[in-house]
């Protein structure tokens, strides 16, 4: 296992070397901050291009995967690179050779969801709480935007991302959002991998993937950039947006002006 004490995420490798793990380790929140992109990042530099490599799962310390990114590096100033970043982790997992598995309990909000959305396959416990609550900050969330209509139909995208509402484990699961909800998802994450992946070819596996999801990738990636301009450039140079962003850090009710 590679970490410091230091390290917000642990990385190692299991399965023979086939099995990739990646553990968000800053319980309780487990903030997606620049710290924990930059970790993200740079592990799936290191081990993508394995070719013995079967696939990726990641899950976190504590009892939530992530209460979501840094609200702080969303301020005018740090979020345009803060957004690239993260944004460049989340395609990097949409365009990874293998399958991303993402076991998560608990809270998994906003940034964390999008990060979960970017994995191939959602295993929940019966715990988990998910959603994008960014609207309700006087914002949006760009790669949601992108992801969640391809996981659930547009009609339900919409009143998730429009709402921010959280929703529980079984209706993730009803939506098509989660894959399976485990008491143990981790464990059940561990049990797809050793049954469906462990022990196929990394090379028919790769293309196979590839082919699936070729189109989806694209897309994502082609609107992901235009949404990314639409937050920096629009709606970041808006009064409600900083004002939102100020208020929760201030834990006080925001003053909507409708600029």
């Amino acid at each position: 296992m590679i970490t410091t004490p230091a390290s917000p995420l642990r990385v190692w490798l299991e399965e023979g070397g086939g099995l990739l793990r990646l553990r968000l380790a800053r319980p309780k929140a487990n903030v997606i901050d620049a710290a924990m992109i930059t970790a993200l990042q740079r592990a799936l530099e290191q081990h993508l291009a394995k070719t013995d490599l079967l696939g990726v799962l990641i899950d976190a310390e504590g009892p939530n995967f992530s209460f979501g990114a840094s609200v702080e590096e969303h301020l005018p100033g740090r979020c345009a690179a803060m957004l690239k970043s993260l944004h460049a982790v989340l395609l990097s997992l949409l365009a990874a050779p293998v399958p991303v598995l993402v076991a998560a309990r608990g809270q998994c909000l906003g940034g964390g969801l999008e990060l979960a959305l970017a994995g191939t396959l959602l295993f929940v416990g019966p715990d988990a709480k998910l959603g994008q609550p960014e609207i309700r900050l006087g914002v949006m969330a760009p790669a949601a935007s992108c992801l969640l209509p391809e996981r659930v139909g547009r009609a339900r995208a919409d009143e998730l991302l429009l709402s921010g509402r959280s929703i529980g484990a079984e209706e993730a699961q009803a939506l098509g959002l989660v894959t399976s909800v485990a008491a143990d998802p981790e464990g059940a994450a561990l049990a797809w991998f050793k049954e469906h992946l462990a022990g196929r070819s990394a090379v028919a596996l790769r293309y196979a993937l590839r082919a699936a999801r070729l189109d989806f990738v694209e897309r994502v990636r082609d609107k992901l950039a235009r949404v990314e301009s639409l937050y920096l450039e629009e709606l970041m140079a808006s009064r409600d947006a900083v004002e939102g962003l100020e208020a929760f850090l201030a834990k006080r009710p925001p003053q909507w002006e409708h600029r």
